[in-house]
């Protein structure tokens, strides 16, 4: 795992680069270095505020959702207030018809 650079390697590589690019070239490179890093960080700060811009704006337009509705034919349908009972039929088979009595037939008189 890499830790992070103490005093003794950022003396070598600052020698490693003067040798490496020469005095004349050496604090170009490091403005250009610099201006790169500061362009990240601009960047990603510009990110970070546009998500954290987004987040509030989801936040503040968020609508009420709308009341539930009861399922049809559910226990949690029953109305609110209970209506008046009826009573159930002793079968579910409607009641037979009664007979009429047969017409009387008077006798004739003789």
């Amino acid at each position: 795992m890499m830790t992070s650079m103490g005093f003794s390697e950022t003396i070598f590589l600052f020698f490693l680069a003067l040798l490496i690019f020469g005095p004349k070239k050496l604090p170009e490179i490091a403005r250009q270095v610099g201006k790169v890093m500061n362009d990240l960080r601009r960047a990603s700060y510009e990110f970070k505020s546009q998500i954290e811009a987004e987040i509030s704006h989801l936040e503040t337009d968020q609508k009420p959702l709308p009341p539930a509705q009861r399922p049809m034919g559910a226990i949690a349908s029953l109305p609110a207030k209970p209506e008046p009972a009826v009573q159930p039929a002793a079968t579910d088979t409607p009641p037979l018809p009664t007979p009429e009595p047969p017409p009387l037939v008077k006798a004739p008189d003789a």
